[in-house]
């Protein structure tokens, strides 16, 4: 004699809601793939059906072997890795500090009023405005499209970081106290957790800032790096090599970006749970 127990309602609708995300998640891959692809056709077939100016919109195909061209030649590989490592130097350096010195200004008050109107003014001054002063400063090496980069990375991450400890429900720190959690404890298991989401949401706009930064810095302050092709190939109007310079700045930022979601949901597990269509 067998004895069937029926499945638990609950349970059920766990395994849809996974089977929907799943769905979700598979549909989405699908549509950031599909989507470039299909652009990419038609921008082909329209340059080869002189619907648009093949010497100016360079079809995808001539781009592609231009691409192929430029690494054989060890152009694009030493350029892509010039502009690697100034991003990825002033992002982390700048985005470090800037988050530290956020968390500190939401705890403490007395230094958020002395330090955050400072801030809110160094900000507002486009930070590749400073780069002629750095240059001044520091001469015309790696230091100042370095500073630069990290320069913006800090502002975005100082003032996500001291928003996400500052927009901490009052009552869940309550319920940390109530649980023991203090001093350390508190910081650790309440106040960091608390802030990450705001945190990670600055991660992405300021990698996206940086790049965009160090891009132009190399238009004005460098002989080498993705921006500097990308300059130098207008000046020497080869539209061909712009184009591979440009489209391989937007795979640097969709490659940080997709890192940083990557180690937003190893962080943040309750976020993806939470989030739905």
């Amino acid at each position: 004699m067998t004895i069937s127990i029926p499945n638990n309602p609950i349970n059920q609708e766990l395994d849809r809601s996974a089977l929907r995300s799943r769905r979700l998640r598979h549909r989405d891959l699908a549509l950031g793939v599909a989507t470039p692809i299909a652009l990419l056709l038609l921008w082909q077939l329209a340059s080869s059906t002189n619907l648009i100016d093949a010497k100016i919109f360079t079809p995808p195909s001539t781009i592609f072997s231009t691409a192929i061209t430029l690494v054989k030649n060890g152009v694009l590989t030493h350029d892509l890795g010039i502009t690697s490592l100034r991003l990825i130097v002033g992002f982390v350096t700048g985005g470090a500090l800037g988050i530290v010195v956020g968390i500190v200004l939401g705890i403490f008050r007395t230094l958020r009023a002395a330090f955050s109107p400072l801030f809110a003014a160094l900000y507002a001054v486009p930070q590749i405005a400073v780069l002629p002063l750095l240059l001044v400063i520091f001469g015309i090496g790696e230091t100042p499209k370095i500073l630069t980069v990290a320069a913006v990375s800090f502002f975005v991450l100082e003032i996500n970081a001291m928003a996400g400890v500052r927009s901490i429900d009052p009552q869940l720190l309550e319920a940390g106290r109530a649980y023991g959690a203090k001093g350390r404890r508190l910081f650790w298991h309440v106040l960091i957790p608390g802030s990450l989401p705001a945190v990670f949401t600055g991660l992405r706009v300021a990698a996206a800032l940086a790049l965009v930064v160090v891009t132009a810095t190399e238009f004005v302050a460098a002989n080498s790096g993705l921006g500097y092709l990308v300059w130098n190939s207008w000046q020497l109007f080869e539209p061909n090599q712009m184009y591979v310079g440009l489209i391989t700045i937007a795979l640097v930022g969709v490659v940080l970006t997709g890192i940083i979601e990557l180690i937003a949901r190893k962080v943040m597990p309750w976020s993806r749970r939470s989030s739905h269509d």
